[in-house]
């Protein structure tokens, strides 16, 4: 429980804190409507620069409102007693909207957004953990919120921040640096060690009360450094030496909630089997796969399978990787039918074009699908195989071709 006067205090120095935080680049979310009687819920990893959009929000419209970011270490311990001096103060500021940042780390928030949107304010939430929102706004929000996952810059953003053009030389950049705006303003490595570290400890140790943070960080570095990879729990459980599948599955889903790790089904009609199946594992950020992972190896080709993971990502969570005789790296479903199909591919060689080709046409025919593409880095193609048309693209344009769809 913190005091009325603690609350006004904070309040007031964030507000100067926040009024002298850059713009930063229009971020790419659509337009913001219908927010009169919802909460826009904005969730995505830490450092991708939901502050920053709450920022442009805040610029955007005349809005006399209260930023709170439950980060700060003076309101340790505000909890949902608090909630009722905040309306107090916001009653006697004459606020219509509330922003609140990081606003997982309260209790009972979602009675308070809830109680707020009936009073006619408007409400702007970030947070860095999609299950604890996704549960919360469930049962308490149901009907009256709109969620907008944020990413680390696209490659449109990436060019735009970077002020280049489309083409090889940039999509080897973005390849390399990845989209984190901290790391790209700065060039230091050291920004995207710290995110990580900071959201496996901060995150998902404390958050969760992990005692055995040493093999949570090995495990995260594990699965950094095999991105692009089958992963299994009872695999992992062997590696790891640790007790049970069930307790490796949960740390999954940490990562996967903290949007560190995303796991990738394999397709099948069955739900069950695509539960026991091996999952592929991809990171956030191409940027945090370079500086983290401990492969000295040529990984290239999975890190870059990894970026076209990410854009796919960003329009669907409804992605599988297709493996029966031949394999096929991407099958994009759009309202439970299959709608597009992608191999990715560095470079089309002697030594690999029969195999990605073959993969890619296994999997339009099962499909019953008449064309599919292979990304690549700077290659374009086309190939006519077992009555399928397969095109070879560059990354860089088939971005742009996706983008004015």
């Amino acid at each position: 429980m913190l005091s009325k006067l603690i609350i006004e205090q904070v309040i007031a120095s964030q507000k100067l804190r926040i009024d002298q935080l850059e713009t930063g680049l229009k971020r790419s979310v659509g337009k913001l409507s219908g927010l009169s009687s919802h909460a826009l819920i904005i969730s995505g990893i830490r450092r991708c620069g939901k502050r920053t959009l709450l920022r442009q929000i805040l610029n955007s419209g005349k809005y006399n409102s209260i930023y709170l970011n439950f980060e700060d270490p003076r309101l340790a311990g505000f909890d949902a007693g608090d909630y009722n001096r905040l309306r107090e103060i916001a009653s006697l500021m004459q606020t219509d909207t509330f922003f609140f940042d990081e606003i997982q780390n309260t209790s009972g928030w979602e009675q308070f957004t809830r109680f707020s949107l009936d009073e006619k304010y408007k409400v702007f939430i970030t947070g860095s953990n999609a299950k604890m929102l996704s549960k919360e706004l469930g049962t308490k929000l149901t009907g009256r919120h709109l969620s907008l996952e944020l990413f680390p810059f696209s490659y449109q953003e990436y060019l735009d921040f970077t002020n280049t053009k489309a083409d090889a030389g940039t999509t080897a950049g973005y390849l390399k640096n990845g989209g984190f705006p901290e790391m790209l303003k700065t060039g230091l490595p050291e920004i995207l060690m710290q995110v990580f570290n900071d959201i496996i400890i901060r995150d998902i140790a404390v958050r969760h009360n992990i005692k055995n943070t040493l093999t949570l960080q090995q495990l995260a570095v594990w699965l950094i450094s095999n991105s692009g990879k089958l992963i299994s729990g009872n695999n992992l459980r062997k590696i790891f030496a640790i007790g049970s599948s069930a307790s490796i599955m949960e740390y999954l889903s940490f990562f996967n909630d903290a949007y560190l790790f995303f796991f990738v089904p394999k397709f099948s009609y069955s739900q069950k089997v695509q539960i026991v199946n091996p999952k592929k594992v991809y990171a956030i950020d191409t940027g945090l796969v370079n500086v983290n992972s401990t492969s000295f190896s040529d990984d290239l080709g999975r890190v870059f399978e990894n970026m076209v993971f990410l854009h796919l990502r960003r329009q669907t969570r409804e992605i599988f990787y297709f493996s029966e005789e031949k394999e096929c790296n991407f099958v994009v479903f759009k309202k439970g039918r299959p709608a597009a199909l992608y191999q990715v591919c560095l470079e089309l060689n002697s030594d690999n074009m029969s195999r990605e080709l073959d993969g890619l046409a296994a999997a339009l025919d099962f499909f019953n699908i008449d064309s599919g593409i292979i990304v690549t880095m700077d290659q374009a193609d086309t190939f006519e195989t077992r009555n399928k048309t397969i095109t070879a693209m560059p990354f860089h344009e088939w971005v742009l071709q996706e983008s004015e769809k």
